[in-house]
């Protein structure tokens, strides 16, 4: 059984999945339980993160898989939920970004931000700002962030197309540069200490937001799209590698390198987050 970075035999390393309940992030909670994490299901919906956790349960026989409640669009909800976990858990030995939402119209969040940057950018952000200390406690922690190579169009002076024509898949487009970016700017402040971050591609996953941000182009089983994942997340070929995009288990080069642009889109982020 592969046991990821905690390699303690009395405890069992942890790992926080968000947009876990369907999808791809419901494939990556199951083979982190399938090999033996306890698991953490970040869900906005308390019913169907409920019936999730109670399936991956039945079907990895696995008992430790559990519950947490976060809107990844709404930075007070992000703020209590980190509260919760930290509370609960006070050593992270994975975390997975992995929770991506759209919207067909453009629309602001509670704290007036684009709803698609709000979830997809600032929601990878702020989660792992405050679960930073929880995972620094693990002796090998991984940071594993679901990105994409549908990745372009990111213009720091108007994210939030207050400017410029809104449509659904170039506001996402918009995030998955930004996942990217971001990435790299955390890979870099994270040198010298035991947490690596890596970005991936999945792929392009059977699931509604493919048919809404690229229709017409066929997806792959969820589970496929999982893999590259999981495998970031516990696969001993990858420890202590940090900084890099992913798919298919192999290391592909990304364009949008460059530390001034990722250092001005760090700040930008960081003036966003409220509180």
């Amino acid at each position: 059984m592969t046991t990821g970075p905690n390699t303690s035999a009395s405890v069992r390393p942890l790992a926080l999945v968000t947009g876990a309940n369907r999808g791809i992030g419901f494939e990556i909670a199951r083979g982190l339980a399938s090999a033996g994490f306890r698991v953490v299901l970040g869900c906005r919906d308390q019913a169907g993160g409920e019936a999730a956790v109670k399936k991956l349960a039945s079907e990895t026989g696995n008992p430790d898989i559990d519950l947490l409640v976060v809107d990844l669009s709404n930075q007070k909800s992000i703020r209590s939920a980190a509260e919760q976990f930290s509370h609960r858990h006070p050593v992270l030995d994975v975390l997975v970004n992995n929770a991506a939402s759209y919207s067909s119209e453009r629309r602001e969040t509670a704290e007036g931000i684009e709803y698609t940057f709000a979830t997809n950018v600032l929601g990878y952000q702020l989660l792992t700002e405050l679960l930073l200390e929880s995972l620094k406690r693990a002796p090998a922690a991984r940071i594993v962030n679901v990105a994409s190579r549908m990745a372009y169009g990111l213009d720091i002076t108007d994210v939030n197309y207050d400017r410029r024509p809104y449509s659904v898949s170039a506001a996402y487009a918009q995030s998955k540069q930004a996942n990217r970016m971001l990435t790299w700017a955390l890979a870099r402040r994270l040198e010298g200490t035991t947490v690596t971050a890596n970005a991936l591609h999945p792929g392009p996953v059977d699931t509604p937001l493919l048919s809404s941000v690229a229709p017409g182009v066929k997806g792959i089983p969820t589970s496929e799209g999982a893999d590259t994942a999981i495998w970031l997340a516990t696969s001993p070929a990858v420890a202590g590698v940090s900084g890099r995009f992913w798919t298919k288990r192999k290391e592909i080069q990304c364009e949008f390198r460059g530390r001034e642009n990722e250092e001005a889109l760090w700040s930008l982020c960081e003036r966003m987050i409220v509180g």
